[in-house]
């Protein structure tokens, strides 16, 4: 396989940046929820213009992994006031790592997982935290490899699901 380039997404990565973020939500979350639900959730969260704002929000980044020219994924960090949930001002949000299935389990997630570690390194913060949902076992066995430990739950909302999100934080000093 080609060498995975991680790069910043930028206001003009707008198109690319929508179409991976509505195909990585489907393909893992369509088959455990209702297609009234996620057609719900992906017009307001992944609309051009919520995205273009993110975008803009100097308190948010977003990175690509690309293969070649193809965008295969992405993580979406954020910190101070751009957090989903109060943290401390010192803390770094992983709001999103979604890849492309094809490319499950070929260290794409473990790239941009370590992106947003140097970033939270760069920035001196104390932790990184995020909310991942409670059946999504895939993803709560890589954060706990990672080094991750729960240490809250939220609500998360899909459409008119409320789902259980648990919150898992590494710390970094």
């Amino acid at each position: 396989m080609k060498e995975i380039s991680i790069n910043k997404v930028t206001p003009n990565d707008l198109e690319e940046l929508q179409k991976i973020s509505i195909l990585t939500f489907s393909e893992t979350f369509a088959p455990h929820n209702s297609e009234q639900n996620m057609s719900q959730y992906m017009s307001n969260s992944f609309s051009r213009h919520r995205l273009a704002t993110e975008l803009n929000n100097d308190s948010s980044e977003f990175y690509f992994a690309r293969l070649g020219d193809r965008v295969i994924g992405y993580v979406k960090i954020n910190t101070g006031a751009s957090q989903t949930e109060p943290q401390t001002p010192n803390a770094v949000e992983i709001e999103r790592i979604y890849v492309l299935q094809e490319y499950h389990g070929k260290k794409v997630g473990q790239l941009l997982y370590e992106q947003a570690i140097r970033i939270a390194h760069d920035r001196r913060s104390d932790y990184v935290w995020l909310g991942v949902w409670e059946n999504n076992a895939k993803a709560l066995r890589f954060y706990e490899k990672n080094g991750f430990v729960q240490f809250d739950k939220h609500t998360f909302k899909l459409g008119d699901d409320e789902q259980t999100d648990l919150m898992v934080k590494k710390t970094l000093t």
